[in-house]
Formats: C-alpha cells, sequence, structure tokens
C-alpha cells in the first residue's frame, strides 16, 4: 500500500469517475452565466410569483395546538404518518388498539378544512 493511501482516508467519491461538464456554444471557460443573463431569469422568476394564483387565507393556527401536532406526528407508537392523514393515523391507530390521545381527534376534526391540522409534514411520502 502507498504512502499516501495511508494518510489519507478513501472517500465515497473516490470510486466513481469524474465527468467534466460541457461547455456552452460562445461560453468562455469558467463562466456559467452572463450577468444579463441572471438578471433576466430573476425577472422570470419574479413573474411566475406574481402570475400564481393564491389559495384563500386561513389564520394560522394556535402554536399549541400545532405542537401537540407535531409530537402526535413525532410518536412513532401509533404507526407510520406517510402518505395519510393525521385523522387516518389516528382512526387506523384507534383500530389497532394503541389508544391515540383523544384531543388529537377533537382538534382534527374541528379544524378539518386546514390543511396546516389536517396533513402532517411527510403526507405527501408514499410507502
Amino acid at each position: 500500500m502507498s504512502r499516501r493511501a495511508m494518510e489519507q482516508p478513501r472517500r465515497i467519491t473516490d470510486s466513481f469517475p469524474r465527468r467534466r461538464r460541457r461547455r456552452g456554444p460562445g461560453r468562455p471557460p469558467g463562466r456559467l452565466k452572463d450577468r444579463k443573463d441572471k438578471d433576466k431569469d430573476q425577472d422570470k422568476a419574479q413573474l411566475k410569483v406574481r402570475e400564481c394564483p393564491r389559495a384563500p387565507s386561513q389564520p394560522p393556527p394556535d402554536p399549541e395546538l400545532m405542537e401537540m401536532l407535531r409530537r402526535f406526528d413525532l410518536s412513532w407508537e401509533y404507526g407510520p404518518c406517510s402518505g395519510i392523514t393525521r385523522l387516518q393515523r389516528w382512526e387506523r391507530a384507534q383500530e389497532l388498539g394503541l389508544s391515540p390521545p383523544g384531543p388529537i381527534r377533537d382538534a382534527l376534526l374541528e379544524h378539518r378544512d386546514n390543511p396546516d391540522v389536517t396533513y402532517s409534514l411527510w403526507h405527501e411520502y408514499e410507502l
């Protein structure tokens, strides 16, 4: 084994070949975009934000309620919470005899139309 190999730890990136990016036509090496191109991209992004329709605003939920729901999301004794709503998770835990907290169900039913309350942080992930 060479002396250099003994001094430096092996990295995962050492196993993969390096690939060089191709330069676009007319671009000097080392520069990806001109300043003018960057300004145009920012203008387009701002324009897109203005064109997006906004959802009807709802008052933010009570911070204590959100903390209670966050603790419910993080407690794994009631099973995984990805791909389902908080109420579906609560009902599944109840059917399995895991005794989920009653105030959670009451809060979920009370704020049924608020997506911040209805869905956990991981609801979009499928199992």
